[in-house]
């Protein structure tokens, strides 16, 4: 996230600039604004090294680089007039010359900290870098040694401490890191991407940590020969880094991934950072180790190709992966709400819906990738059913499809797929989208597992209808209370739709009663005990004893006694 927040910092800035701008007193045409910014530059540069004798390159650094505090600046001169632009820039000089500016703001900003988060990093007692005997000396030395000024907000997020060094004890650590074999360029590159090496000294607990992945870089970067395969200044190596640092965040620990990194070193040179992240991202959703996918997709150069849009048939790619004909007749007896087609990019939630994930990443590991890669060049788009096709139409020609559409996503991301069964389910499913994720969610939090209550819901859909409070109260009586465990709803999910209050307690408060008394001679079920009508169950109370409905009827259900 930091990385796209850097990568995007002038975009964002350019569009504060022109929001500000044109919130002044009188807006400034958009055929000056970028004169005024560029005369406001030129302006501060020159405040900051003619008057506070900043070195020109640094102080130009510091304009060039601080769009939002620049126009914060420009929005102070009062309203604009084009009559008047040639005076525009004595203007702001005579503004900066009785009206200082707080020079940590504008820096802060420089080096590619958000604006939002300045304010949190402004001294309270500092205004000038003179104030300060080392910020501004310490981004000069690191400048000097090859950093991106405006990239120098990454190392001072993580590692702070490192600007109030002194000059020499900066470059004493930059040499530390050369003895590994790294150049200007791939100090800096490894430096803006793993930031926490900067802390060797300052943090003795990750010591060992900064070693392993140092000298892992080493096996990759010169043992593996990646220094002869990429040309370019920083941003290309910050570019390979990154790119690696996808697959070390993979490992639990630096320095158990680099051979493999380094052997398939053409995977970092030739897709991007985006491509990487994609791929992991989605085969991490097969809940296994993270490492084993990091191995999978450096192994698996092909499957970087994967097009997640692709639609394909489950029944078909379990076929293709190895399922026999019996266990196919077990998925379709147990698992038809997960069939049909699917995305490509939904697999995951498929296979976790039949309880599948895991052993699916291990049908396609150790080489075997080529299982999945060849199904899709076999099969590469696939029908949706008629049933399915038919529904979807008619969400799509309703009044008002979004709501349904949701929905029937919200379906989709719980592994349920294109068929007709989906389409019904869906009419008996109430609630918003994100009402019904939540629902979903706190009954996966109480304890059922993902594909037995994908299961439950095709069996008693509304059970997604009721609040997440009342759905906790159920599951925690069944448990608590009554002393069952979650197994109950494979045979009896009907269980989570009855009252809990006017039907489920007093029920099973009268039938302990019964048992402590000894008056049952048998002993019910809980479905037996929930699911009996009011007559048929004060039928069966009535044949304990005569006077047992009374009994029950004041003690345990005294709203239908006084109604009666």
């Amino acid at each position: 996230m930091k990385v796209m927040l850097l990568n995007n910092l002038k975009r964002h800035f350019c569009s504060n600039i022109t929001t500000t701008l044109n919130s002044s007193k009188k807006e400034i045409p958009c055929r000056y604004k970028k004169l005024v910014v560029s005369q406001a530059q030129k302006a501060l540069t020159e405040y900051l090294h003619s008057t506070r004798s900043i070195p020109y390159a640094f102080a130009d650094q510091i304009s060039k680089n601080s769009f939002h505090s620049l126009s914060n600046l420009i929005s102070k001169l009062g309203s604009f007039s084009p009559k008047k632009l040639d005076s525009f820039t004595k203007k702001i000089e005579k503004f900066l010359r009785y009206n200082p500016i707080n020079e940590f703001e504008f820096f802060f900003e420089s080096i590619g900290i958000h604006h939002t988060h300045i304010s949190s990093l402004l001294p309270n007692d500092k205004f000038f870098f003179c104030d300060d005997g080392s910020l501004l000396d310490s981004a000069c030395v690191l400048c000097e040694f090859g950093f991106p000024w405006d990239k120098l907000g990454v190392i001072y997020t993580e590692s702070g401490f490192m600007f109030r060094k002194s000059g020499s004890e900066i470059k004493g650590r930059l040499c530390l890191l050369k003895r590994y074999g790294f150049c200007n360029v791939q100090i800096v590159a490894i430096c803006l991407t793993f930031p926490f090496v900067f802390g060797v000294e300052e943090r003795e607990f990750v010591d060992d940590e900064v070693d392993r992945l140092l000298s892992d870089l080493r096996l990759v970067f010169l043992d593996f020969d990646l220094v002869g395969c990429v040309e370019g200044n920083v941003d290309v190596w910050y570019d390979v880094c990154r790119k690696i640092k996808v697959f070390y965040d993979l490992s639990d620990g630096k320095g158990k991934i680099g051979e493999l990194i380094g052997r398939n070193k053409h995977l970092i040179l030739e897709y991007g950072e985006e491509e990487l992240i994609e791929k992991v991202e989605f085969f991490c959703r097969f809940s296994v180790e993270k490492e084993e996918v990091a191995r999978l997709i450096l192994q698996g150069l092909e499957l970087l190709s994967l097009n997640l849009e692709a639609t394909i048939n489950v029944l078909k790619l379990l076929k293709h992966i190895g399922v026999d004909s019996t266990g196919l007749g077990d998925v379709k007896k147990n698992y038809a709400y997960a069939l049909g087609t699917i995305k490509m990019a939904n697999l995951p939630n498929v296979m976790r819906a039949m309880g599948l994930r895991e052993w699916f990443f291990d049908k396609i590991k150790d080489g075997n990738h080529k299982l999945l890669v060849d199904f899709i060049t076999s099969y590469p788009n696939e029908e949706p059913d008629k049933g399915y096709q038919s529904g979807f139409k008619a969400i799509h020609d309703a009044r008002l499809p979004s709501h349904n559409m949701s929905k029937l996503n919200f379906m989709h991301t719980i592994g349920f797929g294109e068929n007709a069964m989906t389409m019904d389910i869906l009419t008996h499913m109430h609630g918003t989208s994100e009402e019904l994720h939540k629902r979903f969610d706190c009954l996966l939090h109480l304890g059922i597992e993902f594909s037995k209550l994908c299961k439950i819901i095709t069996k008693l859909p509304k059970i997604l209808s009721q609040n997440p409070e009342t759905l906790e109260k159920k599951i925690n009586f069944l448990c608590q209370d009554m002393g069952h465990s979650l197994e109950l709803l494979d045979t009896f999910p009907a269980f989570i739709s009855f009252d809990l209050e006017n039907r489920i307690k007093p029920r099973f408060r009268f039938h302990m009663w019964a048992l402590e008394k000894g008056l049952y001679s048998k002993n019910y079920s809980i479905a037996s005990l929930v699911a009996t009508s009011d007559k048929g169950f004060v039928g069966r109370v009535f044949k304990i004893h005569p006077a047992a409905p009374k009994h029950w009827f004041e003690q345990f259900y005294p709203n239908k006694f006084r109604a009666s």
